[in-house]
């Protein structure tokens, strides 16, 4: 993509990167079809390695603030990660947290439930398709016939961008729609984004927006949780009542009810409402509210049929949330 001479200079220059994700949110921008026409018509994108040929360098040689808007999806998982954060955001005047990971660590942040050194020794060593007898495990730099490969150093902890760099807005979701990115585009070229630090998506439950919000009983108990594959789901009636855990509850609205459209709960990748500052103690709450049960034998034969209470309560949230990791022996504070 070569733009003639002189045309993108009045251009707003954008910028999108990918950190620790699974490249879903490169895929949005993808899905704008027809209408990314219209964005590359309207800006200049000085910077987008996954499909352009960009370079860090060229970041780096531009002048500081020189970027309109970046927006940056993933968590931050290695040295490089963090690096390119700092530098987007010097050279940014709006950065944004695009999607899940970028916004709450995501999926990506589960693995703050083991320490590197877990991970590692899993990975390298212990899956069934891993021959690896030496144990042999990526090294920060490595020096073979007078040669040096280097990589980047890769955390301990997974963290989300605001806990790296300071935010200017948030796209939520995992990933965000293509609605949410062409809004965001529209309100940075019109100059009509709300106050810094607001998140682009309606701040709204997902229930209020629910298309089976109807169908949701005055008085909600559920006597038994099923995970879908367990039960023949009605694809009109709230999944809540149907036993299903949905988070839609606890779960910022604006996804267009994706999944629920699809016959599938809501497991949360929107994130919390301005109101809530855990998602995974909002959402854990709000199932523990509608348990018919009152008897503590009972209360715990419920519960045990959640197969992974941290999955799915702290699925997209954990780095962000007050737990934020599990603390391993001698770890320290």
């Amino acid at each position: 993509m070569t733009a003639t001479p002189g045309a993108a200079a009045e251009r707003p220059k954008v910028a999108f990167y990918w950190c620790a994700s699974c490249g879903g949110c490169e895929e949005t921008v993808v899905d704008l079809h027809e209408a990314i026409l219209d964005v590359v018509a309207a800006v200049d994108i000085v910077f987008w390695p996954v499909a352009l040929d960009f370079k860090r360098r060229d970041v780096e040689a531009l002048p500081d603030g020189a970027v309109a808007v970046t927006f940056l999806n993933g968590a931050i998982r290695t040295t490089e990660h963090e690096e390119m954060a700092h530098l987007l955001r010097r050279k940014s005047q709006l950065l944004v947290a695009f999607g899940a990971c970028a916004q709450m660590g995501g999926i990506p942040g589960l693995a703050n439930l083991w320490t590197r050194e877990a991970i590692f020794d899993t990975v390298y060593a212990h899956t069934p398709s891993t021959e690896n007898p030496q144990h042999v495990a990526p090294q920060r730099s490595c020096h073979e016939d007078g040669r040096t490969v280097s990589l980047p150093g890769f955390f301990d902890t997974v963290r989300s961008l605001e806990q790296i760099v300071s935010v200017d807005y948030t796209i939520p979701g995992c990933p965000p729609t293509p609605q949410l990115l062409a809004d965001a585009v529209h309100a940075v070229l019109s100059g009509t984004l709300p106050p810094r630090g607001s998140v682009l998506a309606p701040d709204r439950a997902m229930c209020d927006t629910c298309p089976r919000r109807d169908t949701r009983p005055a008085e909600m108990l559920v006597g038994e949780f099923h995970r879908p594959h367990e039960i023949l789901i009605d694809e009109d009636k709230c999944l809540l009542a149907q036993g299903l855990l949905c988070m839609g509850p606890a779960t910022r609205g604006g996804c267009d009810s994706r999944c629920i459209k699809g016959n599938m709960p809501c497991t949360g990748c929107f994130g919390p409402t301005s109101r809530v500052r855990d998602f995974g103690a909002k959402a854990s709450s709000a199932i523990a509210s509608v348990l018919d049960a009152t008897a503590e034998p009972e209360i715990d034969r419920q519960l045990d049929a959640l197969a992974d209470p941290m999955g799915t309560f702290y699925r997209y949230s954990l780095p962000a949330s007050l737990i934020a990791r599990k603390r391993m022996a001698g770890q320290g504070k």
